[in-house]
């Protein structure tokens, strides 16, 4: 059953977790996270790993980031053509793979990100045609040989996990030797956690966790800028406004406007449209009585166009995030909500506000066509079709660039 209504989506979110198992409604996930993963555990089971997990994303260490955030964005808009248009997504990506592979594994070398980037791009990649998804939907990934659609995936799969096991390998070899460096990377905090009866991770659940924070932190946030930037260029009162804000004081990210922004796009354009949990028992919502084993889906979609929360639902606003009436938890869901909210929302909010804070302090853009790009599937995300296309006219030096040498 979908749902539009924010009413239903707080009864969903403050349910008991007993009643209402979320990983049986990511069971699509499985084959790539792993069965061992937060998002497809339900119960004691993900209380253990969401407890496990949350150090890491303490908002003093997340802010302790924020120069490897921009040095990285930087690097990648010096790269960005300078006349003619691009698919803005591309480069979105590289950023926020980039980001998570040096936050999560503390790798330093072009190589080592490239190393390990290079698979998972190509299984990302191998998810965009619609006639595959379908077929992965339709079939079982526990049967099917290497031909099979399942069995790609899983051969695809294969170059990543023999590279995460070998980084979790040596890096619990130097935490056990004791004569390792002292880092401060998140697969570091996973290691050194221990639940209540002082048990660690074991090599398969950080795995899990690992590809879920690579695959889902990563691509996530890069649909998320690239429908930003295809959502701001279509209107240059916005536009001007945040560049205005962030070439004043240097640093545009700690704008409130930003944040508003931001939060309307994923209002408008929300990168996953809704979530789902599966009742284990008869209960009432909403006032209907379901029985146990059916699917109830909050649809992040219906509520976000709700007319009697957001007025004129269709229209860019962000004012609508700025003064004292602003959505509530249950009107604004991005991230879901409850128990299962998105562990790294606040990490995905602030990279965003960091990398979009370069692009507007530095680019000068415009929008490569007049028309809106239409929503597409690529895996469990909804992108823009065309990448996020735009062009920039005009690229300002990086805040640590030094003036080029006249030729």
């Amino acid at each position: 059953m979908i749902a539009g209504d924010p009413a239903i989506a707080k009864e969903v979110f403050t349910g008991s977790p007993d009643d209402l198992h979320a990983g049986a409604g990511n069971v699509i996930l499985k084959p790539v996270l792993g069965s061992r993963s937060v998002l497809l555990l339900d119960g004691p089971e993900h209380m253990r790993q969401r407890k496990l997990m949350l150090p890491a994303f303490h908002g003093e260490r997340m802010r302790a980031y924020g120069e490897l955030m921009s040095e990285i964005a930087e690097r990648h808009i010096d790269r960005w053509p300078v006349g003619r248009s691009f698919a803005v997504r591309g480069s979105t990506q590289a950023i926020t793979l980039e980001i998570i592979l040096r936050t999560v594994f503390g790798l330093e070398t072009t190589a080592q990100v490239e190393r390990l980037a290079t698979p998972l791009r190509r299984l990302l990649d191998s998810t965009t045609s619609p006639l595959r998804l379908l077929s992965l939907q339709f079939t079982s990934s526990e049967r099917g040989g290497p031909r099979s659609p399942w069995g790609r995936i899983r051969a695809l799969l294969a170059p990543g996990d023999e590279m995460i096991y070998e980084q979790i390998r040596t890096r619990r070899a130097e935490v056990e030797s004791g004569g390792g460096p002292e880092r401060s990377d998140i697969l570091s905090l996973l290691l050194a956690a221990r639940d209540e009866e002082g048990q660690p991770l074991t090599d398969r659940e950080l795995r899990d966790e690992l590809m879920t924070l690579l695959l889902a932190g990563h691509e996530t946030t890069a649909t998320a800028l690239a429908w930003t930037m295809e959502r701001v260029v279509r209107h240059p009162d916005v536009l001007a406004r945040l560049q205005d804000e962030a070439r004043a004081d240097g640093d545009g990210s700690a704008s409130d406007y930003l944040e508003a922004t931001i939060k309307e796009t994923l209002r408008l354009r929300p990168v996953v449209p809704g979530v789902i949990r599966r009742l284990q028992r008869p209960l009432e919502i909403g006032g209907m009585a379901l029985p146990a084993g059916v699917h109830i889906a909050p649809s992040i979609y219906l509520i976000h166009r709700r007319a009697d929360v957001y007025p004129e639902p269709e229209a860019f606003r962000p004012e609508r995030f700025l003064g004292e009436r602003t959505p509530s938890t249950y009107e604004w869901l991005p991230f879901g909500g409850g128990i299962r909210r998105c562990l790294g929302a606040s990490f995905a909010l602030y990279e965003m506000r960091i990398v979009l804070g370069a692009i507007l302090r530095r680019a000068t853009i415009e929008p490569a066509r007049d028309a809106g790009e239409p929503v597409v599937r690529r895996f469990v995300t909804f992108t823009p079709k065309r990448g996020g296309r735009v062009r920039v006219t005009g690229l300002a030096p990086a805040r640590s660039a030094q003036p080029p040498v006249a030729a």
